[in-house]
């Protein structure tokens, strides 16, 4: 009779040391640098879902507050979480600058520290799609939602510029084994697996976000130092192997450009999704 207790064990990707490694890639730069130029999306996600004055609205993985700030303006009541404290110091500062009441404060979206039903609205632009338990992140989400309650979110796709953008960093600095990949969140069977049977309705629409840089090269060379995945992709591959990576990036970023001889100008592919729940 086999053994078994002598064979090979399978168990999945350690997801604690995944998620403290990702908290150390995205403290890294200066990523509001790049979060404030979304700010569109955010807007764009909180017409979407309707928002009306009062009601509670809780971003996740807020990053520097793009739809904090959108929901604010509308007079609602939020809370804006993320894991990085730097990042939510930068949501305080823009929130401060306009004079919105918004509360903030320093939680995991896998495990977010409020009472079941909440909310009336939970949002994430460009965010909780990089948790490293997927899983643990929708329950969390729902869970604190009121029943009835929307949630909306801005997932990159992954034949979007972003998509290709990390498909690029992937084969020059492979992620981690076993650990699935942040652009599954826009598809919509995916998020069928996420959210169902708790969900009443999920509709994901295609939207388009435009970068704008000087050129291809000036992208990657800023990004590289504000962006955690690039800086840190470029730290692992070294000296010996920058040149390479650099190249490949502009090459993605010159492909993907309509802005011809004048500069970078990039549509980037997202998917806006509205959640309802029972």
């Amino acid at each position: 009779m086999m053994n078994v207790l002598n064979q090979p064990s399978f168990e999945g990707p350690d997801l604690k040391a995944v998620k403290q490694r990702q908290q150390t890639v995205w403290s890294t730069g200066d990523y509001p640098a790049v979060g404030t130029t979304l700010q569109i999306v955010g807007e764009t996600l909180a017409e979407e879902l309707d928002l009306a004055p009062g009601e509670r609205v809780l971003d996740v993985a807020a990053g520097n507050g793009n739809a904090t700030l959108a929901a604010a303006r509308r007079f609602c009541d939020v809370v804006s979480t993320d894991y990085v404290e730097a990042w939510l110091r930068a949501g305080m500062e823009r929130a401060k600058a306009e004079g919105l009441a918004v509360a903030f404060r320093e939680a995991d979206a896998e495990d977010l520290p409020f009472d079941d039903a909440t909310f009336d609205v939970v949002t994430s632009t460009f965010g909780v799609m990089f948790t490293a338990d997927q899983e643990a992140a929708a329950r969390s989400m729902m869970r604190v939602l009121k029943p009835g309650g929307r949630i909306g979110m801005a997932n990159w796709t992954p034949a979007g510029f972003i998509g290709q953008v990390f498909k690029t960093i992937g084969r020059h600095m492979p992620p981690p084994a076993g650990v699935r990949s942040p652009l599954e969140w826009a598809s919509e069977d995916r998020l069928r697996e996420l959210f169902a049977p708790q969900a009443a309705s999920i509709r994901v629409a295609s939207r388009t976000f435009v970068f704008r840089y000087r050129s291809a090269r000036d992208w990657v060379e800023t990004w590289r130092e504000i962006y955690g995945p690039m800086n840190k992709a470029f730290q692992a591959v070294g000296e010996d192997g920058a040149e390479a990576l650099e190249t490949d990036l502009v090459a993605v970023a010159e492909t993907a450009s309509v802005g011809g001889e004048r500069a970078m100008i990039v549509p980037a592919e997202y998917s806006e999704i509205i959640i309802r729940k029972h």
